[in-house]
Formats: C-alpha cells, structure tokens, sequence
C-alpha cells in the first residue's frame, strides 16, 4: 500500500552465530519464532516487511531480519542473552515493542512481541548532556554542567507553561529495579505508572507566558546556571538570556551544585519543585545512564514507597500525562535493562564514558526539515534510532 511506504523501520532483534571460546551459551544452535502483536485496527503494516533487530547482550553483536505478511518471523540462534527491539511509524502513528534480557536455550522457542502504540511528540528532548568532562588544566572531573535542551517539533507554537521535568527510578540502568517484573518469555512487565525519583520540576508562566516557536530551543539547566566555562574551559556557559534552570534553595541547598544563577538568568525562569520524595540536598540526574522525562500532570501525583525500601518514595505518573521521553544506557557496562515502557522509548542510547564532554544529540530528520522550513528532528519513539552520541557538547563555545 502506498500510505505504507513512508513507514520508518527499526528496531534491534535477534542474533546469530558466535564462537563458543567466546560464549558460554553457545552449545549449539536454536531456532527463534516471533510474532508480533498489534491491535487488529493496524495489522495493516504488516503488508511492508518491517525490519527487526537484536543484540546480544554480553558482546553486542546486533543482526536483524525481516518480518512477514502476518508479522511472523524465524531466526536461527547461538544460545545467549538478546535485547529486542522493532520499531515502525506510519505519519504521526508510532508502534515499538521491546524484550530485554531474553534467554534463548532451548532448541525451538517462540516468543509473543506485543507492539504498543503512541503518537509522535509536539515539544522533545533535543540534547542530553549529563557525563560531564575534565577539569583541564587542571586535574580531576567536573560534573555540576548538566543540561538537556527541549524543542519545538511542531508546526504550531507550544507553551512551556506548567510542563513538568523529572528522571525515572532507578536512577541508573544498571542499578536493581523493584517496580519491574518478567513473564514466562521474559519480556518485561512494566508498572501501570512512570516512578519519578526525588523531585518533579514544573516551569512556571501563566499559560502563555513561555512560547516556543516551531524549531525553537530552550536550555534546560539542571544544576548550576553559570558560567562554568570560565573555569573549565571544556566545559559549557550556562549563564545566558532565555535559559532556564531547575533551582530551589528551599529544597537543594548544596550550593556546589546549585550555585545562585547567574546575573543573566530571569528569576522568572527558576522552576518550581511540585513534590519532592528524596532527602538529598542536590538533585541527582545520574551522569552515565539517565532517563529524562517531560510531562504535563493530569492530577496530583501519587506518591507510592519503593519496594523494599523503608523511606524512599517516588511519583507515580500516568504514562498518559508523558510528553516524551529518552533512556540512556552506559556504555561502560553490558548490566544495563530497560525502565521506559516501549511506548515511551522502545529502544535507548548509549552514552560511551563519563567526563568526555560527549553529549547525546536528537538526529535531524532533513527531509522534513527541508519542506517545512524549521528544524524538524527524529521522532520514533526510539533513542536507538533517534539519538546519537556526539563528541563536544552542543552550547560548547
């Protein structure tokens, strides 16, 4: 079908052949049957074969396949852990499903891929910087620069006003995750609620007072809004007209990481903190396997105790109420596992080391770009596919 054609595949699914001096599962070979799982109301993209994609987890080789007219696809397997993944859009309908951590042991297995659905987003995450860099010339590491830069993806112009920031819990990827589980073919069951950690930040204005045009940016300072390049020089400036900055000396009065801001920055443009469920003195964003939600609350937000633990708490938020959504894995670890629902972010993307000055940028989608005469960028739903890493921070002088 030709509204089928401007369909944008991808995905990660499963894998092949490894030596068994290099893997331990490798024993022999395993047949894979998948068939993925889509409400009748669109099981038309299955017509055009969609491309599916796997890693395998413990030494990231990553291979992919091609589904059939009734979505149904057949792989041929080294014994081993894989991470799946298949993406597909079709104008402003997204479809992602995921499963992390599959074991394939048996000799013949099938496993049941549901797809979600959502739609793309009007304001996204551009630009996550959160590794930080060196302190040259000095020694040491510096880390109190994070940022994330949203954008205007839409043709019509958007309002800051009373959208919300916040980081998922875990605060890494690696880290234990209570509010997860697994079924009988390891996919992963998700709670019914996005856990937001220790603090939801809101900005402010009156509805209308916080415009972003279609392609327009806005800084997002998470801890200090100064000027940090004056002192480190491969860091960033983050004291500049129009950025914003999540500060509150009421409830993080660390002022190493949440100095004063500078000259420069509109008390107008300190957020508000809506609720804070953690006890520490300075905002945590993890610096090598972050997740970095906006969302806009429907009602108050739930606050529920993390299991396990006899004092912290988190923000149970509707999936419904996010706007969007990026996950980042460590590239320094193969113990990374999902925390986004597929729905929000079917893939992830990987953050290589800390203290680079990398960064994590959106791609742009240059077609789109071209004929709507703003800066359009990628929007599937899927950092695998969506974001990159980059080498020098973005706001780099």
């Amino acid at each position: 079908m030709k509204r089928i054609l401007g369909i944008l595949l991808s995905a990660i699914f499963l894998a092949g052949c490894l030596n068994s001096s290099q893997n331990p599962y490798a024993q022999s070979l395993c047949t894979l049957e998948v068939k993925l799982e889509l409400p009748e109301a669109y099981e038309f993209i299955f017509e055009q074969p969609l491309e599916l994609k796997a890693e395998e987890i413990n030494f990231s080789h990553s291979y992919s396949a091609f589904t059939s007219e009734e979505g149904k696809a057949s792989f041929t397997l080294s014994r081993g852990v894989y991470r799946l993944r298949v993406s597909a859009r079709v104008g402003s309908d997204i479809f992602n499903g995921t499963a992390d951590k599959v074991v394939i042991n048996e000799e013949s297995q099938t496993l049941k891929l549901p797809l979600s659905h959502s739609k793309a987003g009007s304001i996204v995450i551009k630009e996550i910087y959160c590794g930080g860099c060196m302190k040259t010339p000095e020694q040491g590491t510096y880390q109190n620069d994070q940022y994330i830069i949203l954008h205007n993806n839409d043709f019509e112009t958007q309002y800051l006003d009373s959208l919300c920031f916040g980081t998922l819990f875990p605060y890494n990827a690696m880290a234990t995750n209570p509010f997860v589980s697994r079924d009988s073919e390891g996919n992963i069951i998700y709670p019914e609620f996005a856990p937001i950690a220790q603090c939801i930040w809101r900005f402010g204005g009156t509805g209308k007072t916080f415009p972003l045009q279609p392609g327009e940016d806005a800084v997002l300072c998470l801890r200090g809004a100064i000027d940090h390049s004056a002192s480190y020089p491969l860091s960033v400036n983050l004291n500049k007209e129009g950025y914003f900055v999540c500060y509150s000396s009421t409830y993080f009065t660390n002022t190493s990481y949440h100095p004063v801001p500078g000259d420069k920055i509109d008390p107008q443009r300190y957020l508000d903190v809506v609720v804070k469920t953690g006890i520490a003195n300075a905002y945590t964003f993890s610096i090598n396997s972050p997740t970095a939600l906006i969302f806009r609350l429907s009602s108050d937000p739930v606050l529920l105790q993390v299991p396990g633990s006899t004092a912290e708490k988190v923000s149970a938020i509707p999936y419904a109420d996010v706007i969007d959504a990026v996950e980042v894995f460590s590239g320094s670890s193969s113990a990374n596992a999902k925390r986004l629902v597929p729905s929000l972010d079917a893939g992830y993307v990987e953050l290589s080391n800390t203290f680079l000055g990398h960064t994590l940028m959106r791609r742009v989608n240059e077609e789109l770009t071209a004929s709507s005469g703003y800066e359009v960028l990628m929007d599937t739903n899927n950092s695998s596919n969506d974001f990159y890493e980059r080498e020098t921070q973005s706001l780099h002088d």
